[in-house]
């Protein structure tokens, strides 16, 4: 019986189950907003190339 207490009391893996819960819930995410994510990306990229080029010709 102690042995089993001492199992459960133990914390050591925690926090590794912690980042890869965090890391499968981000990644979860970005593949249900993908379309999202690009559209928001590409839009962004798009302004910036205008923006530069409208610089660059000044």
């Amino acid at each position: 019986m102690k042995l089993l207490e001492e199992f459960f009391a133990e914390e050591d893996g925690i926090g590794v189950v912690e980042i890869i819960l965090i890391l499968v819930i981000l990644i979860a995410l970005v593949l249900l907003f993908k379309n999202e994510i690009t559209s928001i990306v590409k839009k962004a990229f798009s302004t910036i190339k205008s923006d530069s080029s409208t610089i660059i010709d000044d």
